[in-house]
């Protein structure tokens, strides 16, 4: 099957099992939000050379594509989305992402302490992450202004951006430190 199959050239795209919407339905620009975080985050991963931060962005990636799946799905069909073997967005994912935070911020001594400015003494990779980051608010500000509009979207979901993003900040500045540290040497 060919990646252009010209249904969406009238402007209409497919859900998860053949629901057509506009391409300009607020689902489809969040999930798309969340599409364009990923790719954001893989420029950083491909750009980084830290086997921890990779490993953390891996999974991050992983994450990522079971939330653009329900993002995906239509409420009416999250049965069936289940029954295919496909799972929602579970709290133990936010928490992975909070125990990451607390053990950066712990190990590292990292901390927010105010505005970093993304490229000023740092590496290409902790520049793309500062990207990945601001990309990461963005795909959460869509998925806020989704569900306040009536869109069915597990609050999970919103957690998981939120602590996603605090976590992109703090992999930016670990990075920035062993930038600075390798520059000393």
């Amino acid at each position: 099957m060919s990646i252009a199959t010209k249904r969406g050239d009238s402007g209409s795209t497919d859900l998860m099992y053949g629901r057509r919407v506009s391409k300009a339905d607020p689902r489809v620009g969040t999930y798309g939000a969340v599409d364009e975080l990923n790719a954001a985050i893989g420029v950083a991963r491909a750009h980084c050379r830290n086997p921890d931060i990779l490993a953390i962005i891996k999974a991050v990636q992983d994450s990522l594509i079971p939330i653009m799946g329900e993002m995906a799905t239509h409420q009416d069909d999250y049965a069936r989305y289940e029954k295919d073997g496909f799972q929602l967005i579970s709290p133990s994912a936010v928490d992975t992402l909070t125990a990451h935070v607390d053990r950066i911020e712990a190990d590292l001594n990292i901390r927010f302490d105010g505005w970093a400015i993304p490229g000023e003494d740092t590496s290409p990779c902790s520049a793309f992450l500062d990207v990945a980051r601001t990309v990461c608010r963005r795909a959460e500000r869509k998925a806020v202004r989704f569900r306040e509009t009536g869109g069915t979207l597990s609050e999970v979901v919103i957690h998981y951006l939120n602590r996603l993003s605090d976590l992109l900040w703090l992999l930016a500045r670990w990075e920035d430190v062993e930038t600075r540290q390798d520059s000393a040497k």
